[in-house]
């Protein structure tokens, strides 16, 4: 066997020690969130006395442990969820279903991020701070913001600044809200990476919430889609833009193709910069730590890393951030609606996928895919996903559905409420601790 054989075959491995049984499913969240000042929506930094290390460290007294990069406070964990920082002080929340749960359940996840909500915002308020789901700064200058003190992220902007030209506000200006599911086998994990693939045009146009580019107000539509296609070509995009398919094998491929910035090897962080990581991987010498890295490392529209990670959706305020769980748990849970979809986009190409993608930057809910437009599109998958649901989680779709039947995404909403002035628009998305933050 070759060692590019023997390479992919390890990846292949991976994925398939990940395959779940459909009883053991579960749902993630990544609930990113941009920590501002209440007044002047100017970012807030992670250094000094009012900055995010120490809103963290006031966090430890809720019984949250911390995570530590030389000194630097930089995360905290608990049972059933982290928090985390991205590169210009972000906040990222991510739960993780607990084993004795026998299926994904929505109402868990609600309540663990409303838990996080009620401990995160007084200690905000006392600073005259907020938790805001948005998409992008509304106000702060990308040149303004600090990165924070993870070598991770020095080595990322270092290889970044010279791959798009909106890379560095990729990493420090943008929020998103990533949602992972499980798959059974190679068959299940094509179905649903393509079918979620399909879906980005309609998800950047739904989940809209970046109404700010530069503290200006951004004329078109889905800006954070647009930061995104201007990043680096080589990892961003369709997973199969580049020749190859769907599967396990195709996977493998991008991440061996795909420079990884830096590897974890031996205990140290080696940085390698336009190497191909199958330059770098030895098949018959390696961690899991190392590949799973790697695997990081690769930034499409839907990833792979031991479960499929669905990362189109900008931040977007409570409840429309819990809408996507069900959104995509009736969607791809579902046998008959996931089939439905694979069927149904069969022969949608990438190419058909980047240029309706384009297209939603200037015609919106209008933009086309498979010979609909997405507002059509998006009121047959609200359908769809219902279906898929248990009655008693049909309710979370509910703040979308009146969303898509509008045609308005949550940049939209922000923008009609600007003759009240820029805060007043924008405080529909500060994160409250209250059981209803949405205001249609």
């Amino acid at each position: 066997m070759s060692r590019e054989n023997q390479q992919i075959t390890e990846i292949i491995k991976y994925l398939q020690s990940k395959e779940k049984d459909c009883r053991d499913y579960k749902v993630g969240v990544e609930f990113e969130h941009l920590i501002v000042e209440q007044d002047s929506l100017n970012a807030v930094s992670y250094y000094g006395p009012q900055g995010v290390e120490e809103t963290l460290k006031e966090m430890l007294s809720y019984g949250w442990v911390g995570d530590y990069e030389e000194g630097n406070l930089l995360g905290l964990h608990r049972e059933g969820a982290t928090i985390t920082l991205e590169p210009g002080s972000q906040l990222e929340l991510s739960t993780m279903p607990q084993a004795n749960i026998p299926q994904a359940n929505i109402q868990d996840i609600e309540q663990e991020y409303l838990n996080f909500v009620n401990q995160i915002t007084p200690i905000l308020k006392k600073k005259k701070q907020a938790l805001l789901a948005m998409g992008y700064q509304p106000q702060t200058s990308i040149a303004d913001i600090g990165f924070i003190p993870k070598q991770r992220y020095v080595f990322m902007s270092d290889y970044l600044k010279n791959r798009g030209k909106y890379a560095h506000n990729m990493m420090k200006g943008t929020a998103s809200m990533q949602y992972s599911l499980d798959y059974k086998n190679e068959a299940d994990f094509i179905k649903k990476i393509k079918v979620a693939s399909c879906l980005a045009p309609v998800m950047a146009v739904i989940f809209d919430n970046s109404p700010f580019f530069e503290g200006q107000v951004w004329p078109q539509h889905a800006a954070r889609t647009v930061i995104w296609q201007n990043c680096d070509d080589v990892r961003c995009g369709p997973a199969a833009k580049h020749g190859h398919g769907w599967g396990y094998g195709d996977y493998a491929k991008f991440i061996l193709e795909t420079p990884p910035i830096f590897i974890k090897k031996k205990g140290a962080t080696i940085y390698t910069g336009e190497q191909p990581y199958k330059e770098l991987f030895d098949p018959d010498d390696y961690t899991l730590e190392e590949l799973e890295q790697a695997m990081t490392m690769v930034f499409p529209d839907v990833r792979a890393k031991g479960f499929i990670e669905i990362r189109i959706a900008d931040a977007c305020p409570y409840p429309l951030n819990i809408a996507g769980a069900a959104f995509w748990k009736g969607l791809l849970y579902n046998e008959v609606s996931v089939n439905k979809l694979f069927e149904a986009f069969q022969n949608i190409t990438v190419a058909d996928i980047e240029r309706a993608k384009q297209e939603v930057v200037n015609k919106g809910y209008q933009a086309n895919l498979a010979g609909s437009t997405l507002a059509e599109l998006g009121c047959r998958l609200i359908q769809l996903a219902k279906a898929g649901l248990p009655a008693d989680e049909i309710r979370y779709l509910e703040p979308l559905q009146e969303l898509i039947e509008q045609r308005k995404s949550p940049a939209e909403l922000t923008k009609e409420r600007l003759p009240l002035g820029k805060k007043q628009a924008v405080e529909w998305c500060f994160i409250k601790p209250s059981e209803v933050c949405y205001v249609p």
